[in-house]
């Protein structure tokens, strides 16, 4: 990738490195991390290095009349102004300048425009603009206008206020081993930015699935994980204390004619509970928790990693499929499950390039 604002812009901090060299970058750190561990040769999942996000914010700068795309200095602190991205997937980054003239050109969509948030799929994107300043019916008229002029869905936001002009969601596609997934994503959920390296994820969570019997996952969100595992096991639980999450989850279900997946809103605690029969809950009403007969585990836990009582959980369980956006909290929890489980799969995905970050998959086994 080629971007003109390498060494100024923070959101790039790998920039004087090729993707091949960034690449045995993280490879390195990931084996020196785990040196005290039997991991192999790991499998590693690249990216596009260029057009590979689905979402991204950027902060409004304005300068009198003009409007311009903000991203924070990697050096210092304020505010470099932009023009384009090209991280951004091909969707966004075409919109980026035509937008910005429009809305430049438009004082009720300018006025007090405080950031930007796209949300795109390979069928969709969703536009949510931030404001300081309430949003008034004038504003939702213009917001339509930009709607049809672009042919995408939008949204307004400012204090305690969100106004949606057609709709707050992108429908995307997910083609997994052969399948095609559908999934609904709200605007402001937790979604996979890179959406060619979360397909190879759920490939490869998919294809190293060995006796299965039914599935526990945790922290499902809208089902990324959910829809094309249920392919794979018996019956699956998923887990998620998002009422909204919940409820896309059980739409991505229908859309996608899946019969054998139970969605659940309860925390691990609760479920914890409920297992041991020390509780009773109206949620588990028409779920009976003994006629599941749990084989694996899968949990894709926040950047903290798991909690210690969510950590003692799913010890429980014969295998673990441990997703990680973190290799720090990673290593810390795996120091722990190592007493009593093996680790049999390990695999790297490249989510953001041109970052430290890196994504971890992998697999464990009871001793």
């Amino acid at each position: 990738m080629e971007c003109k604002y390498f060494g100024e812009c923070g959101s790039c901090r790998l920039y004087d490195l090729s993707y091949d060299e960034e690449t045995k970058l993280k490879k390195e750190r990931i084996k020196e991390l785990f040196s005290g561990y039997d991991i192999g040769n790991f499998e590693f999942f690249s990216s596009r290095d260029e057009y590979y996000r689905n979402r991204a914010e950027f902060r409004v700068w304005h300068e009198r009349d003009r409007i311009y795309y903000g991203m924070h200095k990697l050096v210092g602190k304020g505010i470099l102004k932009i023009e384009s991205c090209p991280k951004v997937d091909e969707n966004i980054y075409a919109i980026m300048p035509k937008l910005k003239e429009y809305i430049e050109a438009n004082s009720e969509l300018r006025n007090r425009l405080y950031s930007i948030e796209f949300l795109s799929s390979r069928e969709a994107l969703l536009l949510t603009l931030i404001y300081h300043r309430p949003i008034r019916n004038e504003w939702v008229n213009e917001a339509r206008k930009l709607e049809e002029k672009f042919g995408i869905f939008v949204i307004g936001r400012s204090k305690k206020i969100k106004e949606v002009v057609s709709q707050d969601f992108v429908i995307d596609a997910l083609h997994v081993e052969g399948m095609e997934y559908r999934y609904k994503i709200l605007e402001g959920s937790f979604s996979q930015p890179n959406t060619v390296v979360n397909e190879k994820m759920l490939s490869w969570v998919c294809s190293h699935i060995q006796n299965p019997k039914d599935l526990l996952e945790l922290y499902c969100g809208h089902g990324n994980f959910t829809m094309p595992l249920s392919r794979k096991f018996r019956k699956v639980l998923a887990t998620e204390i998002s009422k909204s999450s919940i409820k896309s989850a059980n739409y991505n279900c229908e859309i996608n004619g899946v019969k054998n997946i139970e969605f659940l809103r309860m925390s691990v605690e609760e479920l914890t509970s409920a297992m041991k029969k020390e509780r009773e809950f109206n949620r588990l009403k028409e779920i009976d928790l003994d006629s599941f007969d749990f084989s694996h585990v899968l949990t894709d836990p926040p950047r903290a990693g798991i909690d210690a009582k969510s950590l003692e959980f799913i010890m429980q369980f014969e295998n673990i499929i441990y997703i990680s956006c973190n290799p720090e909290t990673l290593k810390r929890d795996l120091d722990i499950l190592s007493r009593e489980f093996k680790i049999v799969d390990f695999a790297l995905f490249d989510q953001f390039v041109h970052t430290n970050h890196i994504e971890s998959g992998i697999i464990l086994r009871k001793i």
